[in-house]
């Protein structure tokens, strides 16, 4: 790079930029300042989703659990409910049954909790057969806060008597 020396003239101190050209520039840097920060919104919003999402999820496989671990000795059509072989209630009268639990969610959060409510439906799905077959749903339904809609993470299972 050579430098070289010397004194202004009357034509250089005139010289530099136009109004035109830096309401432009000034233009586009907001154009690319304002895609960053829209950037960073969607990215948090898109991991603070995630999160509830996960937790949301971890309910759902805790409802599962529970109805899953429930006592299920199958001895036929006349033992059922609490206290006998099959805690799991008996579905075979009306083809499901239904549990439903609400907690709140357990995500780090500022202001008003976050309410989860978990349905657990179990359905017969070979009533005739010998053993039977259980299906064992849980759903689990959330309100998303930042625009309110909601979401619902499920998980399912089979299940068998004395399993």
């Amino acid at each position: 790079m050579i430098l070289r020396l010397a004194t202004i003239n009357e034509k250089g101190r005139t010289a530099g930029f136009t109004l035109a050209e830096v309401l432009v520039s000034l233009f586009a840097f907001g154009l690319v300042t304002s895609g960053l920060i829209y950037g960073y919104v969607q990215i948090n919003r898109m991991a603070e989703w995630s999160s509830m999402s996960l937790a949301a999820q971890s309910y759902a496989s805790q409802g599962l659990e529970q109805a899953k671990s429930a006592q299920w000795n199958y001895v036929g059509d006349t033992n059922f409910g609490p206290g006998t072989g099959d805690e799991l209630g008996y579905p075979a009268a009306v083809g499901y049954t239904n549990y439903l639990t609400v907690n709140t969610m357990d995500i780090p959060t500022t202001g008003a909790p976050i309410y989860v409510t978990n349905f657990i439906t179990i359905t017969n799905v070979f009533p005739n057969n010998n053993p039977p077959l259980r299906q064992i749903r849980s759903d689990c339904v959330w309100t998303f806060p930042l625009n309110g809609k909601l979401c619902t993470n499920t998980a399912i299972t089979l299940r068998a008597p004395d399993q």
